[in-house]
């Protein structure tokens, strides 16, 4: 999925990219109207929205981005080949080197390097190349365990609103989450995770009696009567990791490194995508401000980068911060302080308009989380869930048509 925010970062970048992909089958859904939504804090009521997501298969967004920019007669691809190294130096980079598959090898001059390559870029070790070391690096692990499966949703089904069910994370015993998410062509992408014991398996069999019994059993009853259409994916690859380039003794010219290359996040939170398209967008406003071959653009738009990666990287660890970790690779106590702080608001967001519009902006990745230190962000976590929560899912009549709940009536 991609956040309202990484969404039109792409637009402004690529313009059409939305309208392509909606005429594929991507839903787009109002945050948080369009979530049903179960968290420590209880159901969190359907609050107006302000902010979306896009919902759809990475297959389909991958492809409409992918057949926009080589639309593009100004762009070559280089079909089977890879980089071997930079070139240059380390005052400025001014290539690369390439092999192809068959082994052949020859360099590539260019006025700008970027890495985008994911998080397997060795960038570290071709600026040590260079003979720029020291980069710092940051690990968080985690104990969490996600499983993902694809499923047809029956005709009558098709329309269910996005759900979350969470439990706890800081209560004692395993911490579990699930997702269900529409996508393209009536299909529901559905992840379900968990800590310790309560992780999920690969098991077919097990898949539904896990959803099942989360702390509500919606997403349980629905896929129980839908087609899986793909075997359970499970993957323990969701600690966070990031490479402080920005804080490099040292920065050559002509080289910015952004997206996943030079952070990832727990995928559970849906971020590394749209934090990418806000880094490619960071790229653009320096160079737009910024002569190319100027002293230091590169090293201002690495910096730029990073204070959009520290955003998304304080909302995932701080979150992380309140499950079990590898003691080699546990979250510092101000991540953990920031988990609880976060826990507290999105408890007080069950209950309250102006938390949960804050909340969402923030987590939509079109604010900064410095929003969440306003007074009035202070006092909503201070007083925490001040109503009393929803007994019921928040489901409009369309919802309630789609999910259809014969063991769980509501009054």
């Amino acid at each position: 999925m991609l956040m309202s925010g990484g969404a039109k970062a792409i637009e402004a970048l690529l313009p059409g990219a939305l309208e392509h992909w909606a005429e594929a089958g991507a839903a787009k859904i109002p945050l948080p109207s369009g979530v049903v939504s179960y968290t420590p804090g209880g159901w969190h009521r359907q609050w107006p929205a302000a902010h979306y997501l896009i919902a759809c298969s990475r297959d389909l967004l991958d492809q409409h981005v992918r057949d926009i920019v080589l639309a593009d007669p100004r762009i070559r691809l280089l079909d089977k080949t890879g980089v071997r190294a930079l070139t240059g130096s380390a005052q400025r980079v001014t290539g690369v080197r390439v092999a192809s598959r068959e082994g052949l090898e020859w360099c590539i001059d260019a006025d700008l390097v970027i890495d985008a390559s994911g998080r397997d870029s060795n960038t570290v070790n071709w600026l040590a190349a260079l003979g720029i070391t020291g980069i710092r690096e940051r690990h968080i692990a985690s104990t969490l365990v996600y499983a993902s499966r694809t499923y047809q949703a029956p005709a009558r089904n098709n329309g269910a609103p996005l759900v979350q069910i969470a439990t706890a994370p800081h209560t004692p015993g395993p911490r579990q989450t699930g997702t269900l998410i529409p996508i393209e062509r009536g299909r529901w992408q559905v992840s379900l995770a968990g800590t310790g014991s309560g992780a999920p398996s690969e098991a077919k069999d097990a898949f539904v009696p896990f959803a099942l019994q989360l702390p509500h059993p919606m997403i349980g009853q629905l896929i129980a009567r839908a087609a899986p259409l793909t075997d359970v994916q499970v993957s323990d690859a969701t600690g966070s990791s990031r490479r402080y380039f920005e804080d490099a003794r040292h920065w050559p010219e002509g080289l910015v490194v952004l997206g996943d290359a030079t952070a990832t996040y727990n995928p559970l939170y849906g971020q590394g995508m749209s934090v990418a398209a806000l880094h490619a967008r960071a790229l653009f406003h320096t160079l737009a401000r910024m002569q190319l071959h100027a002293p230091g653009t590169a090293r201002t738009a690495q910096k730029a980068i990073a204070r959009l990666t520290e955003a998304a990287w304080s909302l995932s660890t701080s979150q992380d911060a309140l499950y079990p970790h590898a003691a080699n690779a546990a979250p510092s106590l101000a991540d953990r302080a920031k988990g609880r702080y976060l826990n507290r608001l999105s408890q007080a967001a069950a209950t309250s308009a102006q938390a949960a519009a804050t909340l969402t902006q923030v987590t939509a990745l079109e604010a900064s989380p410095a929003r969440l230190l306003k007074p009035s962000m202070l006092l909503a976590a201070g007083l925490g869930r001040w109503r009393r929560p929803l007994a019921y899912p928040p489901l409009t009549d369309a919802q309630r048509a789609v999910v259809n709940f014969a063991d769980h009536p509501e009054p």
